[in-house]
């Protein structure tokens, strides 16, 4: 039976980057734990995973918002399953601990975003999770 919790030491952190690095693939352990650190400090991030047993099987990084655009409500910035364990509904199970999670702490929506190269994602969050497509998310890099 699958168990989901808040990882909150370093030593978790560093338990669920060989998962999350599926996800972050530009990320090395080092920046990962770096920016962890940070937004848990300056953001509110939490991050929570998904426990088959022992073994970690998937995780979600999400921090809690208020926008003119969404009000109260929680951005879903990572969501990853392990390789081995996807199409089993273990996605599935941290968007819906999320849901109750935001509805628990008073926010009212979920929101999040997909890389376009992340098709199967699409399928995942509209039809299975029934999030509506409300636009895209845009970025620039600005070099320093």
């Amino acid at each position: 039976m699958s168990t989901i919790r808040e990882l909150r030491t370093v030593t978790e952190w560093k338990a669920a980057f060989p998962v999350m690095n599926q996800l972050r693939t530009d990320l090395d352990e080092e920046t990962y734990l770096e920016l962890v650190m940070q937004a848990t400090r300056n953001e509110s991030y939490h991050l929570f995973a998904v426990f088959e047993g022992n073994y970690l099987v998937a995780v979600t990084g999400f921090m809690p918002m208020t926008t003119l655009y969404s009000g109260p409500s929680v951005w879903v910035c990572d969501l990853v399953t392990d390789q081995q364990y996807r199409s089993q509904d273990y996605g599935g199970q941290l968007l819906q601990f999320i849901e109750q999670w935001a509805m628990d702490h008073g926010y009212s929506s979920v929101l999040l975003s997909s890389e376009s190269q992340h098709e199967s994602a699409y399928h995942f969050y509209m039809e299975k999770m029934e999030f509506d497509r409300s636009g895209h998310v845009f970025k620039k890099v600005i070099e320093s």
